[in-house]
């Protein structure tokens, strides 16, 4: 029962079987029995299908009432009862934003998971403004991202520092000496990350406070990967964090190029829903923490 409602509240969210079944990890036929199922066990019709589309019936908007109700009862039984020092939950669904779940998270979950071999994770990565309307849209509970809003619906906590470096082809020879000043940032053409990035959000920022009104972007990239193989094949420059850039200064692909009496230090927050309680979230944490200098 706990599985059929967790997967008609997202069916509900999306109003879509196929949303659902992509967030969900199942196929759509499993996600249309499992609504068919809740229907024919409570004698009602929870949504009405049209040709491209579904909507929810009067019915069915007040049985996501009581079904908010009972998951969150679940979810307090849970906490209660499974969570002892010994174990863990079969199941952690949590946020991440991409900087993090590229380059820092894998090694942690892989260590988690030596401890606790029955746990297995769905980790959503996605720039920080998306994983923080997941966490307040109740999709899922909490997250890691780069930076932190003012949104008095979200609680955020300090994880660890960051710094963002100017990057460019190990091969470009362009500044012999390593070093450019602010004017020269202004103009050397910049790969960006787009917008509701936490990278660019802290960029611009940083900008905003040095004066600094615009940097040349030429080219624009949804993710850090994407941005590094853009440079491997150019000598244009780029703004990245310097966790995520640790192997391709070892493997001389990338290097640094410093900006004249300026650094940009950001941090990682670990992201939640104001007053929300979990001892998995609290124990999580604590791992995360204790276990990303290893």
């Amino acid at each position: 029962m706990k599985t059929k409602l967790q997967i008609f509240k997202i069916v509900a969210k999306h109003l879509s079987f196929t949303k659902a079944a992509e967030q969900l990890h199942l196929s759509q036929p499993a996600i249309s029995k499992a609504i068919k199922n809740l229907e024919q066990d409570y004698k009602t019709t929870l949504f009405i299908r049209k040709r491209n589309s579904i909507e929810m019936t009067a019915e069915g908007k007040l049985f996501l009432v009581y079904t908010n109700k009972i998951l969150a009862i679940y979810t307090e039984m849970d906490e209660k009862f499974l969570i002892k020092k010994d174990s863990f939950p079969e199941f952690i669904t949590f946020g991440a934003s991409t900087t993090l779940s590229n380059y820092t998270l894998p090694k942690i979950i892989a260590k988690f998971r030596v401890q606790f071999p029955q746990t297995t994770f769905n980790i959503i990565s996605n720039n920080s403004e998306i994983i923080e309307n997941l966490i307040l849209n109740e999709d899922i509970d909490f997250g890691i991202t780069e930076g932190s809003s003012s949104n008095p619906k979200l609680q955020f906590e300090k994880f660890i520092k960051d710094e963002i470096v100017l990057v460019t082809n190990s091969n470009n020879n362009n500044f012999p000496k390593g070093i450019i000043d602010t004017e020269t940032l202004q103009k050397i053409p910049m790969i960006e990350r787009e917008l509701g990035s936490g990278t660019k959000e802290i960029i611009d920022a940083f900008l905003a406070t040095n004066k600094i009104k615009k940097l040349n972007g030429v080219v624009s990239f949804n993710s850090t990967e994407a941005i590094k193989n853009y440079l491997y094949n150019s000598d244009h420059y780029a703004l990245l964090s310097i966790n995520s850039i640790a192997d391709d200064l070892v493997n001389n692909k990338l290097k640094i190029i410093d900006i004249k009496d300026l650094s940009i230090e950001r941090w990682f927050y670990f992201v939640k829903r104001t007053g929300y309680l979990s001892t998995t979230f609290d124990y999580f944490k604590k791992f995360i923490k204790s276990n990303y200098n290893f």
